[in-house]
């Protein structure tokens, strides 16, 4: 450490603290403190080293300073964002490039100097007379070369404590890996706050993320999706991390399907919002590894996944105790950590949100303030008891259905890739690719999500959606496309790559899945995965035979299934599935420069074979017309 940083560092920290940050041995470490001490100004710095006392010391300041609220189960919280500050900021975040650096037409940037100049102008002296917090987590299980450090700057106890439920402990990390640490690194500050403990100047909110110094600016939001630097603003540093590096940082699940014998085949899966990711990830039966963000690695030529996370930032609209027994048991566990965000405080120090079985309180205080039943809006707009985006943070540990491979520093052999989204008249329910590029292309690549009039407003506008990763790329889309196809090369076993579809509807728009269906496609999948069961080879992927599904649906979910369903079911569509690759092609041409050749090589032979299909048998497929089973 050069000297002049020595000096600085042990006047601003003081004895105590500056003892805890130089038993890690990194000089870069050392720079980006004393740089950002430096910028913010702080009057005061507390290092944490994942002790008891200094764990205990984060959760203390955030009741003490207001952030959260202490409730009325032993360990609970709650936080109140402001109004405004209630969802990501998209317009507001942005990657910066250097002058000629193009990330493509869906990737928001800045030119790197500007936004440098901007950030540093809104955060100069932004943390004066209040206190730093340096936190250290692990991105991946520590000891492991999945295992990337992060350290986080934030005037937040709030957002500091989320970091402690979400991710592995860092500082250990930090000092096994020593100066040769490559770490992440994520600087935030809430700014001025109002007397309700909410950031006040949101019109100055600013997220920029500098992929060439992997660092993270956050400024004048407390909102987790805007702060907590090692989710989702730490995606676009993997991916460009692992671009470069030959792993992918995928938008994953990760989840162990239970086969016969006590057999697990581990699964991964890329679903948008409100297409079924948490509810898969939670199948009760089955157990979780993760439900966001994945590493995958080829290692001895195997792909192996990890959850680079260790908690849940969960959307707890909707979740009730039939539906989702395990959230819900874990959500109500008492002496355990549970932080809640824009939720309606009750009147007895209980929480209540939309959704929830249990009686709609007469009375209690949300994000907006006092509510009672009939609330509204200074327009006059009904307001809800909770935010649509009200969320609970907790650790995976208190989870019971927690995969015991969650902190294997190896990871997990991925049998299979899945992805789904939310199709009203196009995929069948579930389908295995033709091969491995026909999967990444075809499925993946080919991912459409039909909006709900609950949410957008109208229903049934297709948003496509690749990977489900569109929002957090930084690198441009067509690379990403190519590096996920290119990801098979030298891998000496492949996982399997399915499709699910657990939207699809009759021609009269009834649903023909249940809720519980998807147990079934899973356990065919693992079946699948182990050559335990045949398929029937159509246009668009292998399909299961109905001598297979009917007896998994007696065994799975006790009910009988008939040929009727699975006709319905599975017969294909191929206008729709024609119409589907013309969107498809559409939308990557205007959304990505330099689109692979192989997507309109694979996607382009799927049209001729429902073209040559439809000469045969007309507009729709049914299962037994298909010839050929394998």
């Amino acid at each position: 450490m050069a000297e002049n940083v020595t000096r600085f560092l042990q006047e601003r920290l003081g004895a105590e603290q500056y003892a805890k940050l130089v038993k890690i041995s990194n000089g870069k470490l050392y720079d980006f403190i004393a740089r950002f001490i430096t910028l913010l100004d702080p009057a005061s710095v507390f290092v944490c080293d994942d002790t008891d006392r200094d764990l205990r010391y984060i959760r203390e300041k955030a009741l003490r300073d207001g952030e959260e609220q202490r409730l009325a189960v032993d360990g609970h919280t709650l936080h109140f964002d402001s109004p405004l500050d209630q969802g990501r900021d998209k317009e507001h975040t942005n990657i910066l490039v250097d002058p000629g650096e193009e990330l493509g037409p869906q990737i928001s940037t800045r030119d790197r100097t500007e936004g440098l100049n901007d950030i540093h102008d809104v955060m100069n002296g932004i943390m004066h007379g209040r206190e730093m917090l340096v936190v250290f987590a692990t991105l991946g299980p520590n000891g492991s070369e999945f295992a990337i450090p992060g350290v986080q700057l934030t005037d937040s106890p709030y957002v500091a404590h989320s970091e402690k439920l979400l991710y592995r402990p860092g500082y250990q990390e930090f000092i096994r890996q020593g100066e040769g640490a490559r770490f992440f690194k994520f600087v935030h500050s809430e700014g001025e706050l109002t007397e309700n403990k909410v950031t006040k100047n949101i019109d100055k909110r600013r997220i920029y993320i500098d992929l060439k110094d992997d660092i993270v600016y956050s400024a004048n939001t407390q909102y987790a999706g805007n702060t907590l630097g090692m989710k989702k603003m730490a995606m676009r540093l993997a991916i460009n991390r692992g671009s470069q590096e030959g792993w992918l940082c995928e938008h994953m699940l990760v989840m162990g399907i239970h086969g016969p014998s006590d057999r697990v085949t581990y699964f991964t899966g890329a679903f948008p919002s409100m297409c079924g990711k948490t509810s898969t990830a939670m199948l009760d039966g089955e157990s979780v590894v993760g439900d966001d963000i994945a590493y995958l690695r080829k290692i001895g030529g195997v792909v192996r996944a990890v959850n680079c996370e260790h908690g849940m930032f969960g959307i707890i609209l909707g979740v009730n105790s039939k539906d989702d027994p395990i959230q819900w048991k874990a959500l109500h566990a008492s002496g355990h950590e549970v932080i809640f965000s824009n939720v309606l405080r009750t009147d007895d120090g209980g929480v209540y949100w939309e959704g929830k079985d249990t009686p709609v309180p007469a009375h209690g205080v949300n994000f907006k303030g006092e509510w009672v039943p009939g609330t509204v809006d200074a327009a006059g707009k009904p307001v809800p008891p909770s935010h649509a985006n009200a969320r609970f943070t907790l650790s995976l540990d208190m989870l019971e259905n927690l995969d015991k491979n969650v902190d294997n520093p190896d990871g997990v052999e991925v049998g299979a890739y899945v992805y789904g989204g939310r199709d009203s008249d196009t995929w069948v329910p579930v389908q295995e690719s033709l091969d491995w590029a026909h999967g990444i292309v075809a499925y993946g690549a080919s991912i459409e999500s039909e909006t709900t009039a609950a949410t957008i407003g109208k229903a049934g506008v297709r948003q496509h959606n690749p990977m489900s990763n569109l929002d957090f790329l930084s690198i441009p889309l067509g690379r990403y496309l190519q590096i996920n196809v290119d990801f098979a090369d030298g891998a000496s076993r492949l996982p399997k790559i399915f499709a699910v579809n657990y939207f699809l509807k009759s021609r009269e728009g009834k649903f023909l899945n249940s809720k519980n269906d998807k147990k079934v496609w899973y356990k065919w999948m693992e079946l699948r995965c182990h050559g335990d069961v045949n398929a029937v080879r159509t246009a668009t992927g292998w399909i299961p035979e109905y001598k297979d599904l009917a007896p998994l649906f007696r065994s799975v979910i006790g009910r009988e299934y008939t040929q009727e369903e699975y006709d319905a079911e599975f017969s294909l569509r191929i206008p729709e599935n024609i119409s589907k690759i013309d969107r498809v092609i559409g939308s990557w041409r205007t959304s990505a420069d330099n689109v692979p050749e192989i997507l309109f090589t694979v996607l382009e032979a799927q049209r001729a074979r429902l073209l040559e299909a439809r000469k045969t048998y007309g507009d729709e497929v049914r299962p037994s017309q298909w010839e050929v089973i394998g």
